[in-house]
C-alpha cells in the first residue's frame, strides 16, 4: 500500500475538487511531493496537517481510532475480514453497541442493520441521530433474506409470524436490529411479550441457531444462510439491508483498502454466492455521505 495519495484520493478526503488540490499544492498549504509531472501527497504528513487545522474533540478521535471492526455481526463479513488478511480486529455485539463504539471513536467501521418504521429506510436515520458531526461513510454490504428459524419438524406448522404465538421463542439482546425489527413486526402482528414463551436471550446469530437446533426454543428470528447451515426450516419476512459506517479518514488506511481490494476478487464473490438468502448486487453503493 503506497505511503502516498494522489490528488484524487485527497480530493475525496476532503470531499473537494481535484483542481482545488492543485490550488492547495500551488500555494503550499497542504504537504505534497512532486515525482514525474505528478503531486503525491504523504499521508502521514496529511494526517498531521488535518490535524494541526482541526479543532474539537472529533478530530483527535478520528486520528486515535483503532483498526476494530464493531456493530452487528455478519457470517460474509466476518469471512471476510479473516480471509483478505487485512489485520483488522473485530468486536461485534449488535448495531446499537456498535453505533455507541463508533462514536466513540472505539473502531474504524461498524456492521448495522437498524430498521426507521417513520421512513421504512435502514441505518441512515440512527446514522445521523447518533453520530452527528462525524466524518463518515455509510456503505451498502449486502441484502439478507431475515425470518422465523425453526425445527425442521415444525416447519410446515410454522408460516408466518403469528404462528410464534404459543412456542418458545429465542429473542436477541435489547441493543440488537434483529430485535428491533422482531418487536416492530410482530408489534403490527398484534402480538405481545405475554404471547410468547420467552428463552435468554442469544447474544449472536449463530447463537439463536443453536438454540433452535438443541431443542432450546422452537423458534428464532434470524438468517436464511444460518437456518440453511444448521439444516433447520425457515419462514422468510423480510429482506433487511447490511450496511458497513467507516470512518473517512480510515477508509484511505491500509487496512482497509486491502479489505476492500478483496471484497472485489471472485473468491469474495463465489463465497457470497453460496450463501442462501444474500444478495450483494448492491456492495459499494454509498447511502449517507457525512
Amino acid at each position: 500500500m503506497s505511503q502516498y495519495l494522489t490528488t484524487k484520493e485527497l480530493a475525496e478526503l476532503l470531499r473537494i475538487k481535484e483542481r482545488k488540490v492543485y490550488d492547495l499544492a500551488a500555494s503550499g498549504e497542504v504537504p505534497c511531493s512532486r515525482a514525474m509531472g505528478k503531486l503525491l501527497f504523504p499521508r502521514k504528513e496529511i494526517d498531521a496537517w488535518l490535524s494541526a487545522n482541526s479543532s474539537g474533540p472529533s478530530a483527535a478521535t478520528a486520528q486515535e481510532r483503532p483498526a476494530v471492526f464493531l456493530g452487528s455481526h455478519d457470517p460474509l463479513l466476518e469471512w471476510a475480514l479473516r480471509q483478505s488478511h487485512c489485520d483488522v480486529a473485530t468486536f461485534f455485539d449488535s448495531s446499537m453497541d456498535g453505533l455507541k463504539r463508533f462514536s466513540d471513536g472505539r473502531g474504524i467501521a461498524a456492521g448495522l442493520h437498524v430498521f426507521d418504521p417513520e421512513t421504512a429506510d435502514w441505518n441512515v436515520p440512527v446514522v445521523r441521530q447518533h453520530v452527528p458531526g462525524q466524518d463518515v461513510v455509510l456503505m451498502e454490504w449486502a441484502q439478507r433474506r431475515r425470518g422465523l428459524i425453526v425445527r425442521a419438524d415444525e416447519a410446515s406448522a410454522v408460516r408466518s409470524i403469528e404462528d410464534v404465538r404459543g412456542r418458545s421463542f429465542v429473542p436477541r439482546q435489547a441493543d440488537a436490529g434483529s430485535q428491533h425489527l422482531f418487536e416492530y413486526l410482530s408489534g403490527k402482528a398484534g402480538i405481545t411479550a405475554s404471547d410468547l414463551q420467552q428463552r435468554p436471550p442469544a447474544l449472536t446469530e449463530g447463537d439463536a441457531a443453536v438454540a433452535v437446533l438443541e431443542g432450546e426454543a422452537d423458534i428464532a428470528f434470524g438468517l436464511e444462510a444460518l437456518a440453511h447451515q444448521y439444516r433447520l426450516g425457515f419462514v422468510p419476512l423480510v429482506a433487511e439491508r447490511f450496511d458497513l459506517l467507516i470512518d473517512r479518514r480510515a477508509w484511505f488506511d491500509p487496512p482497509l483498502q486491502i479489505f476492500l481490494a478483496f471484497c472485489r476478487t471472485r473468491a469474495f464473490l463465489d463465497k457470497a454466492a453460496s450463501l442462501p438468502g444474500y444478495d450483494i448486487s448492491g456492495f459499494g453503493r454509498i447511502h449517507f455521505n457525512a
